[in-house]
């Protein structure tokens, strides 16, 4: 049976006539969301701020994971440690120092690796391209793959179990906005490709249901000849990413989808200009988005809503609590607004709840929760 949200706006005492703008006097604007910015919302004014709270008490609340401290050196990266994760997504990160000398196939979904650091040559079934940091390489299920790094490498990998990456429709700003699908490299079967094909013994290790298998062969795999197709690795680096921005309103981060998953999506920001219109906000809004958890990797430059947060570092905020920008950028934001946010970083939503890996655990920033407090609120 078709069905549909309830939909009857309504306004109810001092409010303002438009989402993240003109606030009443004195008061503090908060989004209650469903499906991910996507679903109905209302929104309330405050006379304090949404995380103003002196204490916390109980397993839910919002953590910082420092990734920079997670042993994850190693020759396989189906072995990488488990940072996050749920029915729909794994998410590991890996750091490495030269060359694989066997390949991996990921039998239990997608996998989507973003470089945080390093640089290197790609090799799959479907040929060879160089990589760098700010990539994202989408390598459909089932593809056989190794790196060769140039450099100290440093990746997350998302794993979209059981499921495919897409693109998001982009509606009203039409297929090239954001990033034209031009600017997706794929694989070429170049000199590099064909220079590593040998009739040595090579293993494919396989992972299917979090369990690795080891295949041999007595020369490589890697080696095609041809092929055509519209299935295969593609590259997309953020720098090639142009955002969606309004001077007059702040965008929700669904503006900044990059990819779609069965249960989740991966956004994209970017640097760019700060809404410049006196009655906009000019910081991330409050918000509880109630049907989804939120991940944020944070990869280079200053993150201007967040306190004490350096590159490398992870936030999680569990559906069921608000969260924004700490008080120093909220101050800031009204007394001298920044015109640049340069910042770059990889959202990640989930619609089911994600449990929190050993590895992650381990590197928790226990007085996160506390970093919203202003200044002389002390429990």
């Amino acid at each position: 049976m078709s069905r549909k949200w309830i939909s009857f706006p309504i306004r109810e005492g001092e409010s303002s006539r438009q989402a993240h703008c003109d606030f009443p006097q004195g008061t503090y604007e908060r989004e209650m969301g469903r499906e991910g910015f996507f679903g109905p919302a209302s929104h309330l004014h405050h006379k304090h701020p949404p995380t103003g709270w002196i204490d916390w008490e109980g397993p839910l609340r919002p953590h910082a994971f420092n990734f920079n401290h997670i042993p994850s050196e190693g020759d396989c990266p189906l072995q990488a440690p488990l940072a996050l994760h749920n029915a729909d997504v794994k998410l590991r990160l890996w750091k490495t120092n030269g060359a694989m000398r066997h390949l991996v196939r990921n039998g239990d979904g997608d996998e989507l690796l973003f470089i945080h650091e390093g640089a290197g040559h790609f090799y799959c079934d479907f040929g060879h391209l160089e990589f760098r940091d700010g990539d994202y390489l989408m390598i459909p299920r089932g593809t056989a793959w190794r790196i060769e790094a140039t450099q100290p490498v440093f990746m997350l990998l998302i794993e979209n179990t059981d499921g495919a990456y897409q693109l998001p429709e982009k509606g009203l700003v039409g297929p090239h906005a954001i990033f034209d699908a031009a600017v997706l490299d794929h694989p070429r079967l170049d000199d590099a490709f064909r220079a590593q094909q040998d009739e040595n013994p090579w293993q494919i290790r396989i992972k299917r249901r979090d369990q690795i298998t080891t295949v041999t062969y007595p020369y490589n795999p890697l080696d095609v000849v041809g092929w055509h197709g519209d299935n295969t690795v593609v590259r997309l680096n953020w720098r090639d990413i142009r955002p969606l921005m309004s001077h007059r309103y702040h965008l929700p981060p669904s503006a900044h989808t990059t990819f779609v998953a069965n249960g989740f999506v991966v956004c994209t920001f970017t640097p760019r200009p700060v809404e410049s219109d006196p009655g906009a906000l000019k910081v991330p809004f409050f918000h509880n988005n109630d049907d989804y958890d939120e991940v944020l990797f944070y990869h280079r430059g200053n993150f201007f809503s967040r306190d004490n947060i350096e590159q490398g570092m992870v936030t999680f905020h569990p559906c069921g609590f608000p969260h924004g920008p700490h008080p120093k950028a909220l101050k800031k934001a009204s007394t001298d607004p920044a015109t640049f946010a340069d910042e770059v970083a990889v959202m990640i939503d989930t619609r089911r709840a994600l449990e929190v890996g050993e590895a992650a655990a381990a590197v928790d920033v226990p007085e996160y929760v506390n970093s919203w407090r202003a200044p002389g609120k002390e429990s």
